[in-house]
């Protein structure tokens, strides 16, 4: 069980606590000290079942100057959080080769619950 965890942001300690206070201990990946790599960030897609887009904090600041405005296709997505680790979601909770958003925090709880 890893949590891909951003200690910054409030909904990332609320999924930590809510993870603790049901007795799990995940695995902590600060991503952004620790970036995941290209094939990770495929994985990851593919474990959420998710476009590239859908993984992607729309509303930061960084989105609009990184994209543009332009149309990117997936390959270019993906290398667009390959190296602004910031734009992705968070948290996301990796379990038993699937994974989860945590907002809200219900669903990282669900899928412990699969």
């Amino acid at each position: 069980m890893i949590l891909l965890h951003n200690p910054r942001c409030s909904k990332s300690r609320e999924a930590l606590a809510a993870l603790e206070a049901r007795g799990f201990t995940p695995t902590i990946r600060r991503y952004l000290d620790e970036p995941l790599s290209k094939a990770e960030i495929v994985e990851l897609l593919a474990q959420l079942k998710l476009a590239p887009l859908e993984l992607v904090r729309q509303k930061e600041e960084l989105w609009r100057e990184v994209s543009a405005g332009c149309a990117l296709n997936d390959a270019e997505i993906v290398e667009l959080l390959v190296q602004h680790p910031k734009l992705i979601e968070r948290p996301i909770l990796i379990y038993q080769n699937q994974a989860a958003i945590g907002r809200p925090v219900e669903n990282l709880l669900n899928l412990l619950s699969k």
